[in-house]
């Protein structure tokens, strides 16, 4: 009985804090939106799931073609899984405590590291600045 105590307080401490450290807001109880479910949730969602799915749609963000993104929500079925060209969008709070300075890395990756092949984002005006507002505040949450 003793031995089943600790293993349930042991799994729950990892999982706890497993969770603090990469949990995204849902739009369900467990689920993320996929990118077909995205252009619904584009009108209702808040804007960390608005951000999530910029990041997410293939003709936006697309981020998940180079990064890899640890969730404890349910991955969509219908989404392929995270890259892993860039570093993986793991903890980004505390990588980026400055929104200021995330922002301007989505802006233009080359200002920070020149050999960056991450693709210059709002320079290019492949995403506008609201759409890559909207990609901090949902990595703020990672």
């Amino acid at each position: 009985m003793r031995k089943k105590i600790f293993t349930t307080a042991v799994v729950g401490a990892a999982a706890l804090m497993a969770g603090t450290l990469v949990t995204l807001p849902t739009a369900s109880a467990d689920t993320l939106p996929d990118e077909k479910q995205c252009k619904k949730a584009a009108k209702t969602a808040d804007n960390v799931i608005k951000g999530w799915c910029v990041a997410i749609t293939r003709r936006k963000g697309n981020c998940l073609a180079c990064h890899g993104v640890t969730t404890k929500a349910r991955w969509p079925e219908t989404l392929a899984p995270g890259g892993n060209m860039g570093p993986p969008l793991v903890a980004m709070k505390q990588r980026f405590p400055d929104k200021v300075k995330l922002r301007a890395q989505i802006h233009d990756a080359t200002v920070a590291n020149p050999q960056s092949v991450m693709p210059p984002f709002g320079k290019n005006q492949l995403l506008s600045g609201k759409e890559i507002d909207l990609i901090v505040e949902w990595l703020q949450t990672i």
